[in-house]
C-alpha cells in the first residue's frame, strides 16, 4: 500500500527566524507513528534548505527545492540545479508548479528537462500538472492533463521515483477546492495513463497527490478517496499547527 504524504510548499514566505521556529517545533512534534503512517515533506526557499537539512537529520521529514534550473552548470545567473541540491543531500523538489508556468513562462519542454536533471541526481521530483478554470469550463480537463503529462514526461521512463502532484489551477489561493469526486476523477484519469504509458505495477506505486486549498476541513475525504495519495499544500503549510493537523489527519485516514 502506498504511504501518504503530506507535503508543504511555502513558496515565497518566512524569514530565517520563523523558518527556524517552524523546523524546530516540527521536529519535535513528529514521532516514530508518522514516519511508519507517513511521508512529510517541507519544500523551503532556497535560503532555508541548509536549516532545513540540519533539522531534517532526525529522520522524521524530508526536504525538498521549489524548483531548479534546466541547465546542470553555467553562466546562468540566480539559478540553482539539480547537482548542487544533490550535493546538498536534497531528497525531492517540486517542478512543473502553475505559478512557474505562469510567471516564468515554463513550458512542458522546460519542464521535461528539469524532470530529467532531478532523476539524473537522484532527487525525487513533485511534477504539477493541471487546468485552468477556463479549460475545465470547456470540458478539456483530460486534454490538457493528457498532453501535460505526455510533454512533461517524453522520453523518460516512469517509475516510483516520480511523485505526480494534481492541482487545479482554478483551486490554487482563491479558497476553491475540487471536490473530493473531481479530485479523485483527475487522479483515476494519471493512473490509468501512467498504467498504458508503463506498467499497472508501475502506476501502482507512483504516489499521486492533490494540491488545491487543501485544508483540515477537507484533508480526510480528499484522502479517502481511492487514487489520492496525499497532498501538496500551500498556504495551510505555513502555520505548523494546521500543518500538524493534516499531517494527522493523514495518519488517521489510511485507506
Amino acid at each position: 500500500m502506498r504511504k501518504k504524504i503530506i507535503a508543504g510548499n511555502w513558496k515565497m514566505n518566512k524569514t530565517f527566524s520563523d523558518a527556524e521556529n517552524f523546523l524546530i517545533t516540527l521536529d519535535e512534534e513528529l514521532s516514530e507513528r508518522y514516519l511508519q503512517r507517513v511521508e512529510v515533506i517541507v519544500c523551503t526557499p532556497y535560503p532555508y534548505l541548509e536549516l532545513a537539512f540540519d533539522q531534517a537529520d532526525s529522520g522524521k521529514f524530508f526536504v525538498g527545492a521549489q524548483d531548479i534550473s534546466s541547465h546542470d552548470f553555467g553562466a546562468y545567473t540566480g539559478e540553482v540545479s539539480a547537482p548542487m541540491l544533490h550535493s546538498m543531500g536534497a531528497d525531492y523538489c517540486i517542478i512543473g508548479h502553475s505559478e512557474r508556468r505562469k510567471y516564468h513562462q515554463e513550458t512542458d519542454e522546460m519542464i521535461n528537462q528539469k524532470l530529467k536533471q532531478l532523476l539524473e541526481n537522484e532527487i525525487k521530483p513533485i511534477l504539477c500538472i493541471g487546468e485552468t478554470i477556463t479549460e475545465r469550463e470547456n470540458g478539456i480537463t483530460k486534454k490538457i492533463i493528457k498532453n501535460q503529462l505526455e510533454g512533461c514526461c517524453k522520453g523518460i521512463e516512469l517509475d516510483e521515483r516520480i511523485t505526480i502532484a494534481y492541482e487545479p489551477i482554478w483551486a490554487i489561493g482563491t479558497g476553491k477546492t475540487a471536490t473530493p469526486q473531481q479530485a479523485q476523477e483527475i487522479h483515476a484519469f494519471i493512473r490509468d495513463w501512467i498504467a498504458q504509458n508503463s506498467s499497472t505495477r508501475i502506476a501502482e506505486d507512483i504516489a499521486i497527490l492533490y494540491g488545491g486549498s487543501m485544508k483540515p476541513k477537507n484533508t480526510a475525504e480528499l484522502l479517502q478517496q481511492k487514487d489520492i495519495d496525499g497532498g501538496l499544500i500551500g498556504g495551510a503549510s505555513l502555520k505548523i499547527e494546521i500543518f500538524v493537523e493534516m499531517i494527522d489527519i493523514a495518519i488517521t485516514s489510511q485507506k
